[in-house]
């Protein structure tokens, strides 16, 4: 927030008694001709002053916001969202925005930090689907109703997906994924996944094909992990006690 920058310059002019000979051929008869400094009275000068000042619009003081206050804000924000399916456009684009607040604080070089590391719970994501695929959809949420998502990152290059579910309201059931981590460059990683493997009641199977994503980290630290897919989508990861 930029402060308003303003000035205020007060003129005082008083001029000094001067003598002016006018030209006369008599000089007996020399009038003299004063300018008299006007002495203006303190009251009244306090008085215009104030009215000066008054007009005069007191600057905004920029208010900054630590990374804790973020954390905070960011995480109450997508509280009991359903990872953000229930929310709104606009209460989407003001995760946005805090989350864009946050990442200014991100390390360097955050794909090398240790602090990737660790199992997190997917707390959100900007599109419903991009976690869980289409057990996340709209048609699969009348089917399938998510418990929890997790994502672990194990030393030094494995990522493991799980979707936890309930089938038909009383099948519990997971979905998972195992994948290898390659880090293209100090913020861009990239994860190829194995077909993904289901769990219900006692069935247990793999189904479909390998996947790939590419997710940037902007913001790790030892609560949060912010991410960014090469699509857009923006996931908040919380680290799990």
């Amino acid at each position: 927030m930029a402060a308003a920058a303003s000035s205020l310059t007060i003129a005082s002019s008083f001029s000094e008694p001067r003598a002016q000979i006018l030209n006369s051929s008599k000089r007996s008869n020399l009038p003299l001709q004063y300018s008299i400094p006007y002495k203006a009275d303190s009251r009244s000068r306090s008085k215009r002053l104030g009215l000066v000042v008054s007009s005069v619009s007191a600057p905004n003081v920029e208010l900054r916001t630590g990374p804790d206050d973020l954390i905070s804000t960011l995480l109450s924000k997508v509280a009991n969202s359903d990872g953000g399916v229930t929310l709104s456009p606009e209460q989407h684009k003001e995760v946005a925005q805090v989350a864009g607040e946050l990442q200014k604080y991100c390390v360097k070089e955050p794909v090398k930090n240790p602090l990737i590391f660790g199992d997190w719970d997917v707390v959100y994501c900007s599109r419903p689907t991009s976690p869980g695929g289409g057990y996340r959809s709209v048609i699969g949420r009348l089917f399938f109703k998510t418990k929890e998502m997790i994502q672990g990152i194990d030393s030094p290059d494995i990522v493991r997906n799980k979707v936890s579910i309930t089938a038909f309201g009383f099948l519990d059931g997971d979905v998972s994924l195992t994948g290898k981590l390659t880090a293209l460059d100090s913020e861009w990683v990239q994860v190829i996944f194995e077909p993904p493997e289901i769990k219900v009641g006692s069935l247990e199977f793999k189904y479909g094909f390998e996947s790939e994503v590419k997710l940037r980290i902007t913001y790790v630290d030892e609560k949060l992990r912010l991410g960014l897919g090469s699509r857009g989508s923006l996931f908040v990861f919380r680290r799990r006690e």
